[in-house]
């Protein structure tokens, strides 16, 4: 087993960031949130040499999962995620397409495995546990890597922010339960990845997250 390795691909007009997660060794990995602009995504896997073994998706909003039915017809591969509780969301993306102007560039998402809580996910020897974080989204899901001392926190944290929860699902209050009782506790030290932006480690956010604060 390798070291873990990450490429940000920025899609969507929303600027979402689609994350190839991957073993720097024997190039295994998964592409997490691929929410459009998929001929990106697959000129990013050829140019790496990366081998895609599934699609994970952190929540069911269309920036997130809107190209995931897509990437999943071009690789082969089946979509593992989020929570079945976005099933609702993942069911009108097509619906919420109309109302951003990007009719016909996005499929409603069918996954394959819906995710719990406790479960874990895995390539190449790593192995992530599968922590359900809703606030942003009902059905949110975080995949946390405990060996590598990283998570992929999709739009539930970001640097200095926290994700929206004006949208359909959102609920403040559980998101911000979410962060501190199940995000936070994990440790200081631990590096996260999101869904916009930079990332951040959660001991910088927990002292300077004015949200967290």
């Amino acid at each position: 087993m390798g070291q873990l390795n990450a490429i940000i691909v920025p899609v969507t007009p929303f600027q979402q960031n689609c994350t190839i997660l991957f073993d720097a060794d024997d190039k295994s990995g998964v592409v997490v949130d691929p929410g459009g602009d998929i001929d990106r995504i697959l000129a990013a896997l050829d140019e790496n040499a990366i081998r895609v073994g599934e699609i994970w998706i952190t929540h069911g909003h269309i920036d997130h999962a809107g190209g995931a039915m897509d990437l999943k017809d071009a690789l082969g591969i089946a979509i593992i995620g989020p929570h079945e509780a976005d099933m609702l969301l993942l069911s009108n993306l097509e619906a919420q397409a109309l109302r951003f102007g990007l009719a016909g560039k996005v499929r409603n998402c069918t996954p394959d495995r819906f995710l719990t809580e406790g479960e874990t996910v895995s390539f190449g020897g790593h192995v992530f546990e599968v922590l359900h974080c809703p606030g942003h989204a009902p059905g949110h899901v975080v995949f946390y890597d405990r060996a590598e001392k990283f998570a992929h926190v999709g739009d539930v944290l970001f640097r200095g922010s926290v994700g929206r929860t004006d949208l359909p699902g959102g609920n403040q209050a559980a998101l911000i339960a979410s962060i501190k009782e199940k995000l936070l506790p994990l440790g200081d030290d631990i590096g996260f990845l999101c869904g916009h932006g930079p990332g951040s480690r959660f001991g910088d956010e927990r002292r300077g997250n004015p949200f967290l604060v």
